[in-house]
């Protein structure tokens, strides 16, 4: 048993005025003792009216607050959020996503009952209100487009994992490894978990803890999204030594390069060509039988259709994405 810890939740935002009150308002239906509870919202000044909306949460309840992040970048915001609460644990939450009743507490009780120093649970993704929306959800949680990610695709049983959606912290972790690196536009969470791994810290996945997430569903926003993630897990190099790629980040790089070697072939040899091509052929046939699948158990054999582009623009978007991320690499450190 353990008494009553007090919780910091840190919300980086920017511009969030479609999410941020079905956020806040997810948390304020939680079970844990607002007593032990403060919600700081590091907002990047946003233009949108999204502050507008944060004050008035501020007024009516006195354990939140929003604190103003000037430079806006999202790791600068996690960091004066640590900086700025005294919590005994540190919740990070991203507000395109609505939280559980028990999910703070459930973190909590997790942290102890399984002696982690970073824990969190099964992100669900909202299927939104249309085909295309509903091939999103579907596309960002399926093992073929997500890998072994066990906080997207889901789990049956409490594991250990190299990662987590958001993450519930115990402070001494910050105290132990530092605190976010601030260089990092995105990966910056998954480049502190693997120094969390590197100093033998736990991280724990328990899939009765859970929360909806709202993906960007316009295609533009959606490659944006896909491609910076992918762009930034190589490009991190120039200002990490942590290793955080694995087999998994390699795969769509392979892929989008045999996709030059098939030229080279057909440009040596026509039948080499031909040859060099059926891997590619593969890819395709799979793509589609993953998506008639899906399509069929979700009773709408439509959905295969939108699922077969989101699958290519998350695999060629990523793989696009590596290349330039190690070519962008290697010429700042010739340059």
């Amino acid at each position: 048993m353990y008494d009553i810890p007090y919780v910091a939740i840190i919300i980086p935002c920017f511009n969030e005025v479609h999410n941020i009150s079905r956020c806040l308002d997810s948390l304020l239906r939680n079970d844990y003792d607002k007593e032990h509870l403060e919600i700081v919202l590091i907002d990047g000044m946003s233009t949108d009216g999204t502050r507008d909306i944060i004050r008035r949460y501020c007024l009516k309840h006195k354990y939140i607050r929003m604190i103003d992040n000037p430079q806006v970048l999202k790791p600068i915001a996690l960091n004066i959020g640590i900086i700025q609460t005294k919590s005994d644990i540190v919740m990070r939450i991203d507000a395109h996503a609505v939280y559980a009743n028990n999910y703070i507490s459930k973190c909590v009780e997790g942290i102890y009952k399984y002696k982690a120093d970073n824990i969190g649970g099964i992100r669900e993704t909202d299927r939104g209100q249309n085909i295309w929306e509903k091939a999103v959800g579907i596309v960002i949680s399926h093992p073929f487009a997500a890998g072994d990610a066990y906080y997207r695709t889901g789990s049956t049983d409490v594991k250990e994992v190299d990662t987590v959606f958001c993450g519930c912290y115990r402070r001494a972790v910050f105290n132990k490894i530092g605190v976010f690196n601030e260089k990092l536009i995105r990966t910056q969470d998954r480049e502190f978990n693997a120094r969390l791994v590197e100093s033998d810290g736990k991280i724990v996945l328990d899939p009765s803890i859970r929360c909806t997430y709202f993906p960007r569903t316009k295609i533009r926003d959606y490659w944006k999204w896909n491609f910076e993630g992918a762009y930034w897990v190589f490009y991190a190099k120039r200002f990490t030594n942590v290793n955080m790629l694995s087999i998994r980040n390699f795969v769509p790089l392979l892929f989008v390069s045999w996709h030059i070697i098939t030229l080279l072939f057909f440009l040596l040899n026509p039948m080499y060509g031909l040859i060099a091509l059926l891997p590619i052929i593969l890819y395709w046939i799979i793509a589609t039988g993953v998506s008639i699948k899906s399509g069929i158990k979700n009773k709408d054999i439509y959905l295969m259709f939108p699922m077969i582009i989101l699958f290519a623009l998350t695999h060629y978007g990523y793989g696009i994405a590596s290349i330039k991320g190690i070519f962008s690499v290697i010429l700042k450190m010739r340059g």
